[in-house]
């Protein structure tokens, strides 16, 4: 695609410049010769009014078509994207059926944050002060070296204004001085955690295949508590020690989780690892980002968008619980990272690991098949054992009405506390309630402009919509009849819960541990922290404590509703709640006191019950895998769906009817819709879904890219191409 024209008839040098747009090409630009240009750099150029940063594509020798071209304005002072990078965005880009720009504003996102600021110090300049005193004298004998205005001030003892009187007198100047690089190389001769014999043979084997320094992707596959952790270290100490430019990435599917794998880090390679993240300040992003770029950071650990990072030399990259939802990105530029994890370790040329104690079945297939090296750490580390699961049928032993704890479930509670150890309990729904009705009219609240019902939050005296965010204060009276004193909340959250929990145990300490309770990923890891030290007796909890953590006090989870993840039409439905339900009962007994855990069900009899109660892992897959193979479901097919979203829902039918009609004849491919998604209202824009099947073997992605150029999509409507989804809503 040629850039917007300008005077220059004679072009010699074409730069072809990718903008982090949502573009299908790259531009055209006149590349001026004393530019020296490469590919890669990133340069500042014109479209339309404004001037953007983009990364040069390509260069070639030629005109630029039949308009002259406008030409590049500058290239910038920042580090360049390396050829592998730039192959993945476009790859990755490919893959998801979306623009390479939008893949690359993935990529350069760090650079839109401005550098840290030089830090300033004080230091005496040798002037007398006007006046003399204890507390000048004081500053002055403190200041003989640069100092930071509050280390100053603290060292001193005195106030500040002492201070900005000195430096207003002449007696302090400031000096702007370099921050120190927070990313300081890894000491390799730190000794690594004393491994057990099989850690010890995984960690060997995983060394060998980082050595070899060649793809290879690797499912370590051990149960809770085994130990992962320590064994992918042991594999990250090999990438570094064989290659003193090695990367290595280290992708985790929580915030609240990093601050225990960033001390593991530290602790064996002696300095804290780069983290990459949103809590992350946006200056200290913006170094890390050029960190990486120029080699200077060697490990990062981060969230899912850190598998964007321009690493040059990335050598092992390390998905944590990789079966985990939370790697796939369902906005924006949409994809699963831990598919793209594998993709950008070919690339790269380098290992991949994915570690889980309940790895998805893609993973599994994968490995069963011989396409991934499986490793496995079948008991936990050191005297702690896997915890018994038990399950509490509620239909022979209900709670009573209005509660959700059943007699069997709340007597092992007190016998737990009794004993001093701590409990867990678990229901993966946030809030007070998840349903808001009338009980004059029947009416469901709901977010305004979406489908979706409102939860009420008990704490703060609101009704919240988790998909859009909004939220009002719970009105006195029903807005649909008037009937006051009407609303009445139906099922349990996690603060009915504790409520419950409360009534049951008044001494107890409890704590909630949800996202709705947790204002930041700091105040979460301050609470596990607390959690850690025995402060809380009684924990109540979301998905958001059901991963990662060690309680050493925690002997008893119990599980409020095990049905829950079980309900509606997902295809992942079983395979979710088993790993969730496997992931949570795990937190109990990791450390020397035996654990068990307990699932309140109505529906016992259920394969994913019957399995959790068994511990018959391999038999659920089992089974699981064959109803996948049998409808040619993931792994055994491919799926993707293209949701289509307009504010105007008749011409968002139109639509839907001529993008169906406009479907390609493709072997191995079945298309279903359109039809009106589960939430067909969402922000004020009606939704309509389709669902494409295909065998493994087709090119799904070539299908989809396709069909979606035989249409010219309306202005007025958005059409999103989600591979492999993950939600059906």
């Amino acid at each position: 695609m040629t850039s917007p024209s300008n005077n220059d008839s004679s072009v010699a040098r074409i730069a072809e410049v990718l903008l982090p747009l949502p573009l299908p090409e790259a531009f055209d630009y006149s590349a001026p010769e004393d530019m020296g240009l490469t590919v890669g750099d990133l340069v500042a150029v014109p479209l339309g009014p404004r001037t953007l940063r983009g990364v040069v594509l390509g260069l070639r020798e030629g005109r630029g078509g039949n308009r002259p071209l406008k030409a590049v304005e500058a290239r910038l002072d920042e580090p360049g994207l390396p050829a592998r990078t730039l192959e993945f965005i476009q790859w990755a880009a490919r893959y998801s059926v979306d623009s390479p720009g939008a893949a690359l504003a993935m990529t350069l996102r760090g650079l839109n944050a401005p550098r840290p600021r030089p830090e300033r110090r004080l230091v005496a300049t040798g002037k007398a002060p006007t006046r003399a005193t204890v507390e000048r004298s004081r500053v002055i004998a403190a200041a003989t070296q640069p100092r930071s205005r509050t280390e100053l001030a603290h060292l001193a003892a005195v106030s500040d204004g002492v201070i900005k009187a000195l430096l207003e007198q002449g007696v302090l100047e400031s000096l702007k001085v370099e921050r120190p690089s927070p990313f300081q190389p890894p000491d390799l001769s730190c000794p690594g955690a004393e491994l057990n014999p099989s850690q010890a043979a995984a960690a060997e084997a995983l060394c060998a295949v980082v050595r070899a320094d060649h793809f290879e992707a690797v499912l370590l596959d051990g149960v809770t508590g085994s130990g992962k952790t320590e064994v992918y270290l042991e594999a990250a100490a090999a990438a570094l020690q064989a290659d003193d430019l090695a990367q290595v990435l280290v992708l985790l599917p929580e915030i609240a989780l990093t601050q225990a794998v960033i001390d593991r880090f530290t602790t064996r390679f002696g300095t804290a690892p780069a983290e990459w993240h949103s809590i992350v300040p946006p200056p200290r992003r913006r170094e890390t980002w050029e960190a990486v770029a120029s080699g200077a950071a060697r490990i990062v650990v981060g969230a899912r968008s850190a598998l964007f990072l321009p690493f040059p030399h990335l050598k092992l990259l390390i998905v944590d619980e990789e079966h985990d939802g939370s790697y796939k990105q369902e906005e924006g530029f949409i994809y699963q990272a831990r598919d793209l994890a594998v993709a950008r370790a070919k690339i790269e040329g380098c290992t991949v690991i994915l570690a889980s104690a309940t790895p998805s079945l893609e993973s599994l297939w994968n490995a069963q098949s011989g396409r991934y090296r499986w490793l496995r750490l079948g008991d936990r580390h050191g005297a702690a054992v896997m915890p018994d699961i038990g399950l509490i049928d509620m239909r022979e032993a209900p709670p009573q009405p209005g509660q959700w704890l059943s007699p069997r479930l709340t007597a092992a509670v007190a016998e737990t506390l009794a004993r001093g150890e701590q409990a867990l309990l678990f229901l993966n729904r946030r809030g007070y309630a998840p349903l808001v009705l009338c009980k004059a009219c029947g009416e469901r609240l709901k977010s305004p402009d979406s489908d979706s019902w409102l939860v009420e939050h008990r704490y703060s005296g609101r009704l919240v919509c988790h998909l859009t965010g909004f939220s009002m204060a719970k009105p006195a009276a029903c807005p649909h009849c008037g009937a006051r004193d009407s609303l009445i909340s139906i099922g349990p959250g996690v603060e009915r819960v504790e409520e419950e929990a409360q009534l049951r145990f008044p001494q107890a300490r409890l704590a909630v541990f949800s996202s709705d309770t947790i204002a930041d990923a700091n105040a979460g890891r301050a609470m596990i922290a607390s959690m850690e030290r025995g402060e809380f007796d009684i924990m109540i909890a979301t998905q958001a404590a059901a991963k990662g953590h060690n309680f050493p006090h925690l002997t008893l989870v119990g599980v409020v509703d095990g049905d829950l993840g079980l309900r509606g039409g997902d295809l992942r439905a079983a395979e979710r709640t088993y790993q969730l339900l496997t992931q949570v009962s795990g937190r109990a007994g990791r450390h020397l006191h035996a654990g068990r855990a307990l699932i309140q069900t109505w529906t016992p009899d259920h394969p994913v019950m019957k399995a959790l109660a068994a511990g018959d892992r391999d038999g659920f897959l089992a089974v699981e895998l064959a109803e996948r193979q049998a409808v040619r479901l993931p792994p055994f097919g491919r799926l993707a769906a293209v949701i289509l979203s307009s504010p105007d829902s008749t011409r968002l039918q139109e639509f839907a009817r001529e993008f169906a009609a406009a479907a390609p004849n493709g072997a191995g491919v079945s298309v279903y819709g359109p039809a009106d998604a589960p939430l067909a209202l969402v922000r004020g824009f009606r939704r309509k879904r389709f669902l494409v099947q295909s065998d493994k073997a087709v090119d799904l992605s070539s299908f989809l890219a396709a069909w979606r150029a035989r249409v010219r999509v309306p202005g007025q409507i958005r059409l999103t191409v989600d591979m492999d989804p993950y939600s059906f809503l």
